[in-house]
């Protein structure tokens, strides 16, 4: 008896010592659009795809970024920190993902476990996952602002700006 209560000790404590240090991954966008693209999912990767987000890491071999890398102490913007964590906010997490710029784990955190199907299906359970959900639309600003509070000097609307990505699943 006294070693069954000490196996199930020893069994509990190595559960919870999982639990907690679960390793979650990026998996990349692409694995998102497998269900993310349908029009009862509301078409978030299209969305996606269609938005400057997508495109943000390849503006950064824009002339225009030489312009402000120039301005910034800045000589290669497509390796530089200072841009990329922006432009590709994923560099040093996931580099194999950096060209995907602002891509749906950048919000939504790594998708290693949460994007099982199962568990896609239970808001609560994909949260304890590493979903990331905003409750409001200011928490959803909060998280923007990270990157366009002021970016290049230029002023940024949250709202219109918002009414061009947001991605809802119809009728949630």
């Amino acid at each position: 008896m006294k070693k069954l209560i000490i196996f199930g000790l020893f069994g509990g404590i190595i559960l919870t010592i999982f639990l907690f240090c679960q390793n979650f991954t990026y998996v990349g966008a692409a694995k998102c659009a497998i269900c993310h693209r349908t029009e009862k999912q509301g078409q978030q990767y299209p969305l996606w795809e269609k938005s400057k987000h997508s495109t943000s890491f390849n503006a950064l071999s824009s002339p225009q970024a030489a312009i402000y890398a120039q301005g910034a102490g800045v000589t290669n913007p497509m390796e530089s920190p200072q841009c990329l964590k922006c432009h590709a906010p994923l560099f040093d997490k996931a580099a194999d993902l950096k060209n995907e710029g602002v891509t749906c784990e950048v919000c939504h955190g790594p998708g290693s476990e949460y994007r099982k199907l199962n568990i896609m299906k239970d808001r609560e359970l994909a949260v304890k996952n590493g979903l990331i959900v905003y409750p409001n639309e200011e928490a959803v600003k909060k998280q923007c602002l990270l990157c366009h509070a002021q970016a290049h000097g230029q002023t940024f609307d949250f709202a219109s700006s918002w009414e061009k990505i947001k991605h809802s699943i119809p009728g949630k």
